[in-house]
């Protein structure tokens, strides 16, 4: 989704969900992945500064429609290469969850289970290969945290493999994210795991990192599994209001926070989560920083994306 309506300022086009739009930087990337030129999709990963950010372009490419055939000739063309190998097998995990779909288990048949395993042991099968011959590689990590969960290895490995990434990248933002949501009850774990894992990760963290999103994060998968009125009333609770304000200052409003590619989300994950207790002033900040630029987690969880941000966006800036 590139566009949408519902835009509420003169001249706004609306929210634009297009991550490439916002991040000019990778605009050349998105040429050279539509023109198949693989060398100019290595020569644009060489100029990344980060494990973060090798992460943030990796989702990007894999995530692209059509393009196994594509990923597969690179892979062979550099057998010794983590980057092909990796982003092949990551796209491998979002054609399996296309599969799958978002719904609940019980509205997943067996077929689409089946399809879904079957793309997953295949990204798992080359993730292996990548992370014993280059362990410190972020995003081959970051990548098998979806395979685990997604072929149910249980909390005990998904943890495994967060703590070998953690002896390389510490506080790795994209792995987190995908850690926590296997914390969560939905995945086997639980909600003292779940919020508990987003505290130390702030606690953890330097100043001013991403990490303190997952404070977010976690509060959003609660209110969503509760849903109804609980889930209003857990959301207006003063000490989930609390939480998101020390995360925040923490995180994205603490004096040493240096706007990156990740901030977007995270800006997102506080404005949804703050909005959806009625602390409208608290979410401005937020909205102000983002402009016309949701991201598609975690409005997605709304019934209308694009039109929930606008409502939202404007009760925070009558507000704040």
């Amino acid at each position: 989704m590139n566009t949408a309506t519902g835009g509420d300022r003169p001249g706004s086009p609306g929210p634009r969900f297009d991550q490439y739009e916002h991040v000019p930087e990778l605009v050349p990337l998105r040429e050279a992945v539509g023109k198949a030129d693989w060398d100019a999709v290595q020569a644009c990963f060489a100029t990344l500064d980060s494990a973060e950010k090798v992460s943030f372009a990796s989702g990007l490419v894999a995530g692209t429609d059509g393009i196994e055939g594509f990923l597969r000739r690179a892979a062979a063309r550099h057998p010794d290469a983590p980057l092909p190998r990796t982003l092949l097998a990551d796209h491998y995990v979002r054609v399996g969850w296309g599969i799958r779909s978002r719904a609940q288990a019980e509205h997943v048949s067996r077929e689409q289970f089946d399809r879904f395993h079957e793309w997953l042991r295949r990204a798992e099968q080359i993730l292996i290969e990548v992370c014993a011959e280059q362990p410190a590689y972020a995003h081959a990590w970051t990548v098998r945290l979806l395979t685990a969960r997604g072929l149910e290895l249980g909390q005990a490995e998904a943890r495994r493999r967060y703590d070998r990434l953690s002896r390389h990248h510490p506080h790795h933002y994209p792995a987190q994210t995908q850690l926590l949501q296997q914390l969560c009850p939905k995945w086997g774990g639980s909600w003292e795991a779940a919020h508990g894992f987003a505290q130390e990760a702030v606690a953890a963290a330097p100043d001013g990192s991403y990490s303190g999103a997952l404070v977010a994060h976690a509060h959003l998968e609660h209110w969503l599994e509760l849903k109804g009125a609980g889930a209003a009333v857990y959301m207006r609770d003063v000490a989930v209001r609390n939480d998101l304000r020390l995360a925040a200052q923490a995180s994205v409003r603490h004096p040493d926070h240096r706007p990156g590619w990740y901030g977007r989300g995270a800006h997102n994950a506080f404005a949804m989560a703050f909005s959806l207790g009625g602390h409208h002033a608290d979410a401005a900040p937020h909205f102000r920083e983002l402009g016309d630029r949701p991201t598609e987690f975690p409005w997605h969880y709304l019934s209308a994306p694009a039109d929930s941000f606008v409502k939202y966006r404007k009760y925070a800036l009558a507000e704040g």
